[in-house]
This record gives C-alpha cells, sequence and structure tokens, in this order.
C-alpha cells in the first residue's frame, strides 16, 4: 500500500465512525418488537415510488445533459450512463470515489476535459442544495417540533438568505464572476478558502457558458426532480402506514438529503436515517415506525440506483472491449479534486 493509499484510508475511519454514532443514535431507544410488527399496509404504493424514481433519476441524467451541452456533444445516453455511474459508486466506495469517475475516468466518453466536467457538478450541488434547503424552509412549519417557534424564524431569514443569494448566483453568474473574484481575494487562500474560490469559480465559469433561457429549465428541472423524489418518501410512508401529518415525508426529503453535507460512509448510512426519523416524529410520526420509514425508503434508493448505475457499468465495460480494471482506474484517479 502507497502511503496515499494509507491517507486515503485514513480519511475515510471519521466518516464510518460518524456513520456509526448516528445509527447508534437512531436506534437507541427504537421499540424493536415494534419495529418486527410493522407491515406493508398499502403496497400498491410501492409502484408510484418506483414510478417516480425512475422518473426522477431520468431528469436528473437530462439536467447534466443540459449542463455538459456547452462543453460537450456527448449523447443523452452517454451522459445518463456516467451519470448513474458515478451515483453508483459513490454509494459503494468512500472518499466519493464516484465523482473522481465521472470528471477524470470519462472524459473521453464524454468528449470533454475534466475542468469543464468538474464545473458542472459543482452546479449540479448548487442547484440540489439550494432546492433543498428552500424545500427545508417551507416545511417548518408550526406542526413540526424540530425547532422552536423563535429559532424557526431565525433559521428562516438564514436559509431564504443563502438560497436568494444562490439564485443570484444562476441568474446572475457572468456579472458576479469578477466582484466574486475581488472579494475572495481579501481573504487568505492556503486550504479551505482556496479551494472554495476554485469550486465557486468554477461553477460560476459553467453557468456563464449557459444561456438564460436553459438556465431557468435547469432550476425548475431540479424543482420537479426533487419532487419526484419526494412522492417516493410519500409512497413509502403511505406503504408502511407511518401516520404523521401531510409535510412530515417531504422535510424527511430535504433534511436526510442535505445530510449528505455531512461526512460520514458512503449512502450516508446513519445520518440519512437519524434526520429522516428526526423530520418524521417532528411532524407527529411514533419514533419506531419513523425508523422502519428511514430505512426502507434509504435501502430502496440505494439499492435501486446502485444496480441502476452498476448494470450501466458493467454493459458498458462489456461493449468496450480491453480495458484496464475498476481497481486500476481508481488507484489511476488523482489524490483530490483540483
Amino acid at each position: 500500500m502507497t502511503p496515499q493509499q494509507r491517507r486515503n484510508l485514513l480519511k475515510t475511519v471519521p466518516g464510518f465512525l460518524i456513520s456509526g454514532f448516528f445509527l447508534w443514535y437512531t436506534f437507541r431507544s427504537v421499540n424493536y418488537a415494534g419495529l418486527r410488527q410493522v407491515r406493508l399496509v398499502e403496497p400498491v404504493w410501492m409502484l408510484a415510488a418506483v414510478v417516480f424514481l425512475v422518473v426522477g433519476y431520468t431528469l436528473r441524467s437530462h439536467r447534466w445533459w443540459l449542463m455538459m451541452r456547452a462543453s460537450s456533444h456527448a449523447k443523452f445516453s452517454t451522459c445518463a450512463r456516467v451519470l448513474m455511474t458515478s451515483f453508483a459508486a459513490n454509494n459503494i466506495m468512500p472518499l466519493r470515489v464516484g465523482d473522481f469517475l465521472r470528471v477524470f475516468s470519462y472524459a473521453g466518453d464524454l468528449d470533454s476535459n475534466a475542468p469543464a466536467i468538474l464545473s458542472t457538478v459543482v452546479l449540479e450541488r448548487v442547484l440540489d442544495v439550494f432546492t433543498l434547503l428552500l424545500l427545508f424552509v417551507l416545511t417548518m412549519g408550526r406542526n413540526s417540533t424540530l425547532i422552536s417557534h423563535k429559532s424557526q424564524i431565525v433559521a428562516r431569514v438564514l436559509l431564504l438568505g443563502v438560497s436568494g443569494t444562490v439564485l443570484v448566483l444562476l441568474l446572475a453568474a457572468g456579472a458576479l464572476k469578477s466582484p466574486l473574484r475581488r472579494l475572495l481575494n481579501l481573504l487568505p487562500h492556503p486550504g479551505l478558502v482556496g479551494k472554495l474560490e476554485a469550486r465557486l469559480i468554477s461553477a460560476l465559469d459553467a453557468i456563464a457558458l449557459i444561456s438564460l433561457p436553459v438556465r431557468l429549465v435547469l432550476v425548475l428541472e431540479s424543482f420537479v426532480l426533487w419532487a419526484c423524489e419526494g412522492i417516493i418518501f410519500v409512497s413509502v410512508a403511505r406503504t408502511l402506514g407511518v401516520v404523521s401529518d401531510w409535510i412530515g415525508p417531504w422535510q424527511a426529503l430535504a433534511f436526510s438529503n442535505l445530510s449528505y453535507l455531512i461526512p460520514s460512509s458512503p449512502g450516508a448510512v446513519g445520518t440519512f436515517e437519524f434526520t429522516a426519523k428526526l423530520a418524521m416524529v417532528s411532524h407527529g410520526a411514533a419514533e419506531t415506525p419513523a425508523v422502519a420509514f428511514a430505512l426502507v425508503v434509504h435501502v430502496f434508493i440505494l439499492f435501486t440506483v446502485t444496480v441502476a448505475g452498476g448494470v450501466m457499468f458493467l454493459s458498458h465495460r462489456a461493449q468496450r472491449g480491453p480495458h484496464p480494471s475498476l481497481v486500476q482506474e481508481v488507484e489511476e484517479l488523482p489524490a483530490e479534486l483540483p
């Protein structure tokens, strides 16, 4: 094992410890007898979950294809395959290897280069965080016991401010690039600040290449695809007969997906379950059914996306002929994103 491999291995340890802590904290007060009694109350709703999962990830693929069109002539099918492969890799491999594969290993398939692909990955994250923050603000109603009413007001103001800032970045990227660079130049550049500047400038570059009408389509498509995922959460709740107000599954969607920002094991194991359960309980669900809900929705999404991405990956490799092994491709990736 090389020194870099040892360092990468050590980087994964805190994530697994964080996941372990959140899993323990989620299950520490669960009634396991009650958990075994959870049944499929309305299993027909799982059909809706499957349909909206397919629609949602088709829209994700289309959204990324629109982003890539500014720097690439890759087909929609190619973008969909690369995107789903990267999602599958992120779900089972540490250090977000899927993002590295998308940026470096598949640049040739996409007829593009690493900086251009990286800028679309950053833009993708910006759109997702913007949509989820906005949804989280909208679901912080009086019925929620997640935080107090006064804290909700403060949180709404802060999150709306962040969401508004992101929206301005999305719609006025070209005009904001120079002022943002001057602002960041006032800060020391080593370490985190330097990386933050690189990511922001990269995202602005990607946005500036896209026409304003297409940017608006990207924002709208982000709302629609996350609405599709929200219906998956609603469908699982109905399937298991979990009783909460109608906002519960939607806040679970926002909160659990924002938990991916917390360093943890691949697939956000532990943090996802904890935040999804917390959101459902805060909207009236009993704790044990809420834990079952969090487990089922997470396993359903992780399993289906990973299998779909894996099938696309293996199918493509079978058609390519001679090629390096996946282990060799991963070993050749750079230590970190530029």
